[in-house]
This record gives C-alpha cells, structure tokens and sequence, in this order.
C-alpha cells in the first residue's frame, strides 16, 4: 500500500463511493447531491441572512428573541451541506484539497459558524433585557455574517471552475 499524500488520494478516488459520485449515470449520484447541497445552502445560508436582515430592522414586527425559531433550519441545512459536501469531496479529493479556493471556503464556513454563534448570544443577551431592537455589535456582527457566508457561497461556486489538478495522477485536464 502506498502511504503517500499521492497513494492516499489515489485510494479515495479508487473507493467504490468516489466512483460512484464521479461516474454513475444514475441520477441518485452527482444531481442528486448537488441538488441537495443546493438546498442545505438555502437552508443554512437563506436563514442566516434572514436574521442578519431582521437584526437590521427589516422585520420590526419580529421580536429578536423569536428568531431562536430558525435555528433548527439552519441546522437541518449545516447537516445536509455537511454529509453532501463530504460526499462531493470523495469524488474529487485531489480537485478540493490542491485548490486554494476549496480552503478558503471551509475556513469562511467556520468563520460564519462561529460569527453566528455570537450573534446568537448577542441576540439571547437582547431578549433578556427586552430590548426591541439590536445592539450596534449585534448588527456589526449581522453584517459580517452576511459578508461571510456569502464569500462561502461564492468560492462554492467557483469550485466548479478553479482547480490545480482534477485527480491524484495530477492531471491538469
């Protein structure tokens, strides 16, 4: 067995699941997964923005603490991009991993997640002291989250066109 960065890959892109997602004609395969990665990004990313947009006032008639209301959809969305992000993954391992685009994508997901986990305190800390409308940081903090899950949804789709190499015999095709 190779135990190379090379061989690992290799190994991935071998396993019957990675063949499966590159190749099958069926359309449980790729546009099925795609798909549903689209609609886990509607979930997450749409309700995300939702928030961030009544944190700014545009639903006066929605108090701060009922937008607790909406976590469970953008957890339903985390968890579905998750499970087909990893998928996509597995079909091109060496497409994601030798791509700069691909890192930046996963290092502005953490970034959203953590930034809405604040926001999430921020708008609790509101409900609590029955303030009607947000804090200046939970605005400023709103606003970067609209920035980043937007930088995260745009290096997605640019994942599409940018690569170094497609797989680990390092094709540049």
């Amino acid at each position: 067995m190779d135990w190379s960065f090379q061989g690992l890959l290799l190994g991935i892109e071998a396993n019957s699941l990675s063949t499966f997602v590159r190749q099958s004609p069926s359309m449980l395969g790729f546009p099925t997964i795609i798909a549903l990665h689209a609609i886990g990004m509607g979930l997450l990313a749409g309700t995300n923005a939702a928030m961030d947009f009544c944190v700014f006032g545009f639903a006066r008639g929605v108090p701060l603490p009922a937008l607790e209301r909406v976590v469970p959809v953008m957890r339903w969305g985390f968890w579905l991009n998750t499970i087909t992000g990893v998928l996509l993954f597995l079909g091109w391992p060496t497409k994601a991993i030798t791509n700069p685009v691909f890192h930046l994508k996963i290092l502005l997901i953490a970034a959203a997640l953590v930034n809405t986990l604040y926001l999430r305190r921020e708008l609790h800390r509101a409900g609590i002291a029955g303030k009607a409308s947000a804090s200046s940081k939970a605005k400023t903090l709103a606003a970067v989250s609209l920035v980043l899950w937007a930088g995260a949804v745009v290096s997605g789709r640019l994942l599409a066109y940018t690569y170094h190499y497609i797989n680990a015999s390092f094709d540049r095709r």
